[in-house]
């Protein structure tokens, strides 16, 4: 079946024809003919990203009369963001059927401007319920002539609090009009809807999932719940060309997890309910021109964001309601194209992920969170990747001759040393001695071999730890914050790289402990250290930094000027970071050091 044979006139056809489409997806088979020859309401269950638009959108130009001014359809739905996609997707297919007006109509933004549209005359007014009463309370939006009345994703305007605003907007229709109403659930709410506003409904079921989930492969992995953030932060280093979504449960939530995304360096920002409509505006523009690779949003937020390329849909946490799941990883798998859904989950969510499982009807398949050595060999081979894809610009001749003068000393080896080094230090650097994120589900036979492995990794490092000797090269650091003030490693490589103004300093091994930290940095970088976070901040903590110095006779790890009661609490509390050290270095990488694992890795990917 091709969109000629469900009886659309020309214009819209050639519109269709614009946009690439040849046949229509089940739900918009099913409903455009009903549509087109019936005078009855209809009750349509599908999911995100069926088609939902074209399968009313289209009749409901087909039949406006372009001679009268006066609105004859209004379409309903939860967001600002949603409201806008539709009236877009109107326009296009409108745009050859000459005298169609659309007026989208949403708070956050000017009333004036909406209320002049609808006074040049609109057949067409898509909205979100509060602003459409405001404009019926104002009397600029009048629906004593409407024909047809489209309640989109009804199931979350309910879920969101409209079901008064429908009330009130349904019983300012009149009685002789067709209500189309478009819902991915039917809970009860939805269900009193169709009895009190719906005569004789006829209604059309299409495949509980999405027509591009059969593309989506359903992966998850399974941390401590502390450590998502890390999780989602080594997702994304694996995955350098992701182009996705990240869900979160709270608009908190979704600010924190954005904020830190862009502190650490990645192309990130938020999309919730605290942000102006010009915000929003800015951002989705952003995402829509892949400036941004990942977008972190709340459920509610993400509606109307309908964009085919996404790459990953990525599941900060799980939402109550698995069928909320369902259209999140609706998202992404579209037009053919493959797509992967990530769950970021804890042990005791297992049952949950079976009843995902089993309501997909698809296998979730368990991923392990890669270590530092696989991620680095891959950013590695993406940078090559992309220098040799990278296209040459000719003006970069006349600069050919003082290039070679300056890079004259190096030889190959050592060109391609530096060359990589500049851009990629801060992933070998970040990723040196990462720990396994991945929480252990097998036996205990197999936690105690792997005990076994980290307590041989102990013994190996076990001599710096105790005598706090820097690697060759580097100068140890002492700070006064730690894991009480919520410092993490990835903060502080942010803050040297902030407060020091360099984003290229070698920084070594980190040691995050609970009252204060140690830290290593390449020792032609001591005194930028030294003096920039002599100025630094915390979470409202003021950075102390020293030189750390190997122990004395006396057993201190630094050499600092204090009294003799002061020496001996801190000496206590030094024991007690001592132990930390002794548990952290059990979650080392394992044997051999990073530098052989990764020349190891690599080849490995290279064949």
């Amino acid at each position: 079946m091709t969109f000629i044979d469900l009886g659309l006139d020309k214009n819209i056809l050639k519109a269709i024809a614009d946009l690439g489409f040849e046949q229509p997806t089940p739900i918009q088979s099913e409903s455009i003919p009903f549509l087109l020859t019936e005078e009855n309401d209809l009750i349509a269950l599908a999911q995100t990203g069926t088609g939902k638009t074209a399968a009313f959108g289209l009749p409901i130009i087909q039949h406006i009369e372009t001679d009268s001014k006066q609105t004859q359809a209004i379409i309903l739905c939860p967001t600002r963001e949603l409201c806008l996609q539709i009236t877009k997707d109107i326009e296009t297919y409108s745009k050859y059927t000459k005298g169609i007006r659309t007026t989208a109509v949403y708070g956050g933004t000017s009333i004036q401007t909406q209320i002049k549209a609808l006074n040049s005359g609109s057949q067409i007014v898509v909205g979100t319920p509060g602003r459409v009463i405001d404009l019926i309370k104002r009397k600029k939006l009048k629906l004593a002539n409407i024909e047809y009345v489209v309640l989109d994703e009804a199931d979350e305007m309910l879920n969101m609090g409209f079901k008064e605003d429908l009330d009130t907007i349904l019983a300012e229709t009149p009685k002789e009009k067709r209500t189309l109403l478009f819902s991915a659930t039917m809970p009860k709410e939805v269900m009193r809807i169709t009895k009190n506003y719906m005569f004789s409904p006829k209604t059309i079921e299409v495949a509980g999932r999405n027509e591009g989930a059969e593309n989506v492969e359903h992966h998850f992995y399974v941390v401590n719940a502390r450590d998502r953030y890390k999780a989602l932060r080594r997702i994304c280093d694996v995955n350098p060309e992701i182009y996705g979504i990240v869900f979160c449960r709270t608009r908190r939530e979704t600010k924190d997890v954005a904020d830190k995304l862009m502190q650490d360096g990645y192309n990130a920002d938020a999309l919730h309910g605290d942000l102006s409509q010009s915000q929003r505006d800015h951002v989705m523009g952003r995402f829509r021109k892949r400036n941004l690779q990942m977008l972190v949003a709340t459920d509610v937020a993400a509606r109307g964001i309908d964009i085919d390329d996404l790459t990953h849909i990525i599941n900060y946490n799980l939402p109550d309601d698995n069928e909320i799941y369902i259209h999140r990883s609706g998202r992404t798998g579209r037009a053919g194209k493959n797509g992967i859904s990530i769950i970021i989950s804890h042990s005791r969510e297992r049952r949950k992920l079976q009843a995902i499982g089993k309501m997909l009807k698809k296998e979730l398949i368990q991923k392990q969170v890669p270590d530092g050595e696989e991620i680095c060999a891959i950013q590695l081979l993406t940078l090559i990747d992309k220098v040799v894809k990278t296209d040459v610009n000719e003006q970069i001749e006349k600069y050919i001759p003082i290039i070679e003068e300056k890079l004259a000393h190096l030889d190959k080896e050592d060109l391609l040393k530096h060359f990589v080094s500049a851009e990629f230090n801060r992933f070998l650097s970040f990723y040196k001695n990462a720990p396994d994120l991945n929480v252990s589900v097998n036996s205990k036979s197999e936690r105690g071999r792997k005990n076994e492995r980290g307590r041989k990794n102990n013994i190996e490092n076990k001599e710096r730890e105790r005598t706090g000797h820097a690697e060759k090269g580097y100068t140890r650091f002492f700070i006064n914050l730690g894991k009480l003030q919520n410092l993490e490693a990835h903060n502080l490589i942010g803050i040297i790289n902030e407060y020091t103004r360099k984003r290229n300093i070698p920084i070594g091994k980190i040691d995050i402990l609970r009252k204060f930290s140690f830290f290593e940095v390449d020792s032609n970088n001591e005194q930028d250290v030294l003096a920039g976070l002599s100025k630094a901040e915390w979470n409202g903590n003021r950075f102390s930094v020293e030189i750390s110095k190997p122990p004395t006779a006396g057993g201190n790890d630094f050499k600092r000027k204090s009294s003799v009661k002061g020496r001996k609490r801190f000496d206590a509390k030094r024991k007690s970071g001592s132990r930390n050290r002794r548990k952290s270095s059990r979650r080392g990488d394992g044997e051999g050091s990073f530098k052989d694992k990764f020349t190891a890795s690599t080849k490995r990917k290279r064949r």
